[in-house]
């Protein structure tokens, strides 16, 4: 398995040419494509914000996005909002990258970003 960041997620859906040759691989070389519950969160606030613009309505499209047989939500547990709050050395204070990230390492599995903090972070794979 391998959890996509959710810029990573709209792109590999939406066949973008944004996700690196490596991004493509790893995904097509895995299974399961983890989505983490906040992504959904994350995604609907930037429709909402008309920051992007899908080509139907958010909560169809992640009905949609969530028939793919690869893709798998996974829930925001307690053990993933205690470990949010206990990232080891200096991160970023975003809430949704604090989750996606401790998802990542509460799994045990690398994290497909192009987030540029989350990368000099070093304490997780992060693969671009």
């Amino acid at each position: 398995m391998i959890i996509l960041d959710t810029h990573a997620w709209i792109w590999w859906l939406t066949e973008s040419p944004k996700l690196s040759k490596k991004a493509i691989e790893t995904i097509q070389n895995n299974t399961i494509i983890g989505i983490t519950a906040i992504s959904c969160w994350e995604l609907s606030m930037l429709v909402a914000k008309n920051r992007i613009e899908l080509s139907m309505d958010v909560q169809i499209w992640m009905s949609l996005a969530f028939q793919h047989p690869k893709a798998k939500l996974l829930p925001l547990t307690p053990e993933i909002a205690v470990l949010s709050t206990r990232l080891p050395g200096e991160f970023h204070g975003d809430p949704a990258d604090r989750l996606i990230v401790a998802s990542s390492l509460l799994h045990k599995v690398p994290l497909i970003s192009k987030d540029e903090k989350i990368k000099r972070w070093g304490y997780l794979p992060v693969i671009w």
